[in-house]
């Protein structure tokens, strides 16, 4: 789901602010939480619970390197924390280049390959890692004090409005407005101001000029990848440059 999609927009958006609204201020992190559990899973379904399952261990690997005065002790669950999520990220996207070129060695010394199932490259994987990292260095670092409750931590890697799109939050920076914000008209005419300029954005120029681009150098990789010696000579590839940065 992409949030140009008229499922987000006319379905999952105005579902989600009738519950947000109509529930009390105890329930809204939940109501959010459930709403990006739902959103996310929209689109890797699979990958859901081996994110989830992962913020859970950091949660708790984070709480306890904070109730450490052991220096040493700390820093290593500092790394422990720091190599499990950028360990997740190594492997969703590298592990297939890395098997592949294990694969081309031993196939030119005739050996047998490795037989492997490609794997899919979740959808926000870097962003859910950069937000885990800005938590555990925040926390280890004094910044802000960890969060009490393992739902709002999940609330904070998961939050659907940035997930898979960005940007990466800091943590220091929305702590405060995950466990007690406070919400005024302005701040949702803001909120709603923000997102018609972005939505405008997305579908009046960025759609428009990418239908543009790729009705000229086709949108699979290979088509990309493909030298066009007439298109790269004439005044036609500068226009696709320039309506490919837009």
């Amino acid at each position: 789901m992409i949030f140009s999609s008229i499922a987000f927009l006319l379905y999952f958006l105005p579902f989600f602010l009738f519950l947000y609204y109509l529930s009390s201020e105890k329930y809204k992190n939940y109501i959010i939480l459930l709403a990006s559990i739902f959103f996310y899973s929209w689109g890797a379904p699979g990958f859901v619970f081996i994110l989830m399952a992962s913020t859970f261990v950091d949660f708790y690997l984070v709480r306890l390197m904070d109730q450490t005065e052991e220096k040493k002790k700390k820093k290593l669950l500092l790394g422990l924390s720091i190599a499990l999520n950028l360990g997740l990220l190594a492997f969703f996207k590298y592990a297939n280049f890395f098997v592949d070129n294990v694969n081309a060695v031993l196939s030119e010394t005739g050996a047998n390959e490795i037989q492997w199932t490609k794997i899919a490259l979740p959808i926000g994987i870097s962003f859910y890692t950069f937000q885990t990292l800005t938590y555990s260095i925040d926390i280890y670092r004094k910044v802000h004090k960890p969060l009490n409750k393992v739902w709002d931590y999940l609330l904070y890697i998961m939050m659907f409005p940035q997930l898979i799109a960005g940007p990466i939050v800091r943590f220091n920076t929305i702590a405060d407005q995950i466990e007690g914000r406070r919400e005024t008209n302005y701040d949702r005419l803001l909120g709603f101001y923000r997102f018609c300029i972005g939505l405008a954005k997305k579908v009046l120029i960025a759609n428009v000029l990418g239908a543009a681009v790729v009705s000229v150098i086709g949108d699979s990789p290979e088509a990309v990848l493909e030298v066009n010696w007439d298109l790269i000579n004439s005044p036609l590839a500068w226009w696709c440059i320039l309506a490919y940065t837009f």
